[in-house]
């Protein structure tokens, strides 16, 4: 590991980069006829987005952490 860790703004857009990059994996495959590999990215696509949703409250809770100081 790094000496610094990632923002959670950094981690925040990895994960809507991730989000974004499985869900085109899930319509290629699903075009390509491959419905297991299509949901398989699909779910890795829904847990990238929860895992987003999840950064945005954790940095609004810093943003609030920062304005009470």
């Amino acid at each position: 590991m790094t000496d610094e860790d990632p923002t959670t703004e950094e981690l925040r857009l990895d994960q809507l980069k991730r989000g974004q990059s499985e869900r085109r994996e899930a319509e290629e495959a699903g075009r390509a006829g491959a419905e297991p590999e299509a949901e398989q990215h699909e779910r890795r696509a829904e847990k990238a987005d929860y895992l987003r949703r999840k950064l945005e409250e954790r940095a609004e809770a810093e943003r609030r952490a920062e304005a009470e100081d």
